[in-house]
């Protein structure tokens, strides 16, 4: 590439050899040849050169000069929200759909590499839309001014004072500052977590460290679950939410069956992410008449799956299990539940080989335990969906050490412009 002619725009970054149009003459930014590009982007969202420099806020297709200066490429956005890059909430924001696809999927797909997994078909990339996640947790802390609220800096107890959000559903957000205004007035000097879950009736909200003693104070509660048509409000001091206000039973809905909702209750962060989730897991365990569901939570996919199957569902947390258990029950649906702590009493392999087909989707640390029982079972059909692709692949290993093929494989980005990454699997043997 030739010098830039005398008044020409300098490309920060790549060079400057001429009198460009800053005034400058010769100044020393690196000549082209010193520049590399981004080829990937890393685990925590960062840029990622050949040599392996790692650049914030790098993107593929991107090129860094030696002294660090980012020229953007094509897959450089313009991140629609003015808190980033500061909001923990996202970390990838400038990055565009293509980018972020394929993130998404190397995460996933460089798991199983890892692990020396070799997979059948890697089925198309899932990604939720903006403004689609129905649950999160925010933080909130009184100041002389009001209140502060919204998601963490990244790696900081500091909170960003959110004023838009582009992944929350308009429902949450638009609670932002009626919660703000609250926490302004009956805030203490802790902070305070505020749950927010959309659920059938509308948002469930629980709010954790507020100090909202007295009857002035528990009016005011009450007003504001009322004037903001909240579906559930609870107060946790400590010992647990307790529930302010709830004009109905709260449900969600698992397909066609409203499944009552506990306080605190894991739900899918999305709604076409639970039904891409539930489609994978009907898709690769079709045909099979008996299913166990491993850490089954509220029945996400046990619903889906029975009928004609016929289902166990097998949960830990009990208030998940009796939620799970009523809903069956009461609509006389094939799925028997059973309260057991999988980490310490997995299914053992005796009584996984009685079962058709097995799905898990188990918390990010994997199923280690239960892994090794159906590894020794006589099992042939296992739909794994996870939230870690690391705990992930080791179970899978151990799976394909006894015997089993990795067929499909999809990633899945539930939680949009973030480095958190999901998967649906499917082993047969």
């Amino acid at each position: 590439m030739a010098a830039p002619r005398s008044g020409a725009p300098c490309i920060p970054g790549i060079f400057c050899r001429g009198t460009c149009s800053r005034g400058k003459t010769g100044h020393g930014i690196l000549p082209v040849s010193e520049t590399e590009e981004i080829i990937r982007i890393a685990a925590r969202g960062d840029g990622v050169t050949a040599s392996g420099r790692h650049i914030s806020g790098g993107v593929p297709g991107d090129t860094v000069g030696e002294d660090g200066t980012l020229t953007a490429g094509p897959h450089h956005a313009d991140p629609p929200c003015r808190h980033f890059p500061v909001c923990g909430g996202c970390q990838l924001q400038h990055v565009d759909e293509e980018a972020l696809r394929q993130f998404v999927t190397d995460r996933v797909v460089g798991a199983a590499k890892a692990q020396d997994l070799a997979v059948g078909e890697v089925l198309a990339t899932q990604l939720s839309p903006p403004r689609s996640r129905r649950r999160a947790t925010l933080h909130a802390l009184k100041t002389a001014q009001g209140a502060v609220l919204g998601f963490r800096e990244s790696g900081s107890h500091r909170i960003v004072n959110m004023q838009e959000c582009h992944i929350l559903v308009p429902q949450l957000f638009a609670l932002v500052e009626p919660l703000r205004k609250l926490i302004g007035r009956y805030g203490g000097r802790q902070a305070v977590d505020v749950e927010l879950t959309l659920v059938d009736q509308g948002v469930d909200c629980t709010l954790k460290g507020i100090e909202a003693d007295g009857l002035a104070a528990t009016e005011a509660l009450l007003d504001f679950a009322r004037e903001n048509s909240l579906a559930r409000l609870s107060v946790d001091r400590g010992f647990g939410p307790e529930t302010s206000w709830e004009p109905e039973p709260l449900t969600v809905g698992l397909g066609d069956i409203a499944v009552p909702f506990p306080h605190s209750s894991f739900l899918q962060p999305t709604v076409d992410g639970e039904r891409a989730l539930v489609a994978d897991a009907l898709d690769f365990l079709d045909g099979a008449t008996t299913v166990a569901d491993l850490f089954s939570g509220l029945g996400t996919f046990a619903f889906a799956l029975a009928g004609p199957r016929k289902v166990l569902a097998v949960e830990a947390a009990r208030d998940a299990h009796l939620a799970c258990k009523a809903a069956a029950n009461g609509r006389q649906i094939p799925v028997h539940t059973l309260h057991r702590d999988l980490f310490r009493n997995p299914l053992q392999a005796d009584e996984a080989s009685r079962f058709g087909a097995l799905v898990l989707d188990p918390p990010r640390a994997g199923a280690r335990e239960q892994v090794v029982q159906i590894a020794a079972s006589e099992a042939t059909r296992v739909a794994y969906i996870s939230c870690n692709p690391v705990s992930w692949s080791r179970d899978a290993r151990v799976l394909v050490d006894a015997g089993f093929r990795l067929e499909k494989l999809r990633p899945v980005g539930q939680f949009r412009w973030s480095t958190h990454v999901e998967l649906t699997s499917y082993f047969t043997r």
